[in-house]
């Protein structure tokens, strides 16, 4: 994937669109940590809540990035993405979190909540990135600072236009097709099918809309 490429620019607005449809919440979170500090403390618990997070975030993504090249890894990790479409299209999320008092306290608590909270979004990001270090840095660089200052607009944006939601799980859905067709594992024994990789993403995307459209209906005719 060459940098500034078609490829290369339709997986970074990929990973933009990923990270914004699921890093709604940890600007919630974000919110909610250092709503009890004085006025001129949230601000600095941001700012430094939002560098160890991109610290963590890049860690993170480039472990995941080593670990999918281990045979059969590509494999869990397109079904854990499989999930978190679905979780992402069927669940709603509630946050029940303590506000800390102290800077510090915000600051760890900032941190810790993205970095548990961000696991999808790794897991989506490396997938989209198939290796390219350069790409998830830049992705993450751009997204993290959108998602503290600007998530909150796209949460309204989402509740306004609930279709968004449904791309965001498509992308996962199709991205998890194409790792699983990746794997060195399943490309041993398919590499000579035509559009094998295409096939299983497409397949992924239906099963993923399905089940999700199912839950969905049978949630909605659900007497009170």
């Amino acid at each position: 994937m060459e940098f500034l490429s078609t490829e290369f620019l339709w997986a970074l607005l990929s990973i933009i669109f990923i990270d914004l449809v699921l890093a709604g919440d940890n600007a919630i979170v974000i919110g909610m940590a250092a709503r009890k500090l004085p006025l001129e403390q949230q601000k600095k618990a941001v700012i430094w809540g939002t560098a160890g997070a991109i610290g963590i975030r890049l860690l993170s993504t480039l472990v995941v990035v080593w670990l999918l090249k281990i045979p059969a890894l590509m494999i869990i990790g397109g079904i854990l993405l499989i999930w978190i479409a679905c979780k992402l299209l069927i669940e709603k999320k509630e946050h029940d979190l303590g506000a800390p008092d102290s800077l510090a306290s915000a600051v760890k608590t900032i941190v810790i909540a993205d970095g548990v909270m961000g696991i999808d979004n790794v897991i989506g990001v490396a997938g989209l990135a198939h290796g390219n270090m350069t790409l998830i840095i830049i992705g993450i660089l751009i997204t993290i600072p959108i998602v503290i200052w600007g998530s909150t607009a796209f949460i309204k944006l989402i509740e306004r236009y609930p279709a968004i939601v449904y791309i965001g799980g498509g992308i996962l859905a199709w991205t998890a097709g194409g790792m699983i067709a990746g794997d060195v594992i399943f490309e041993k024994y398919f590499s000579g099918v035509p559009y094998i990789r295409s096939i299983v993403s497409f397949t992924t995307l239906l099963g993923v809309m399905l089940i999700s459209w199912m839950h969905n209906r049978k949630k909605a005719i659900r007497p009170a």
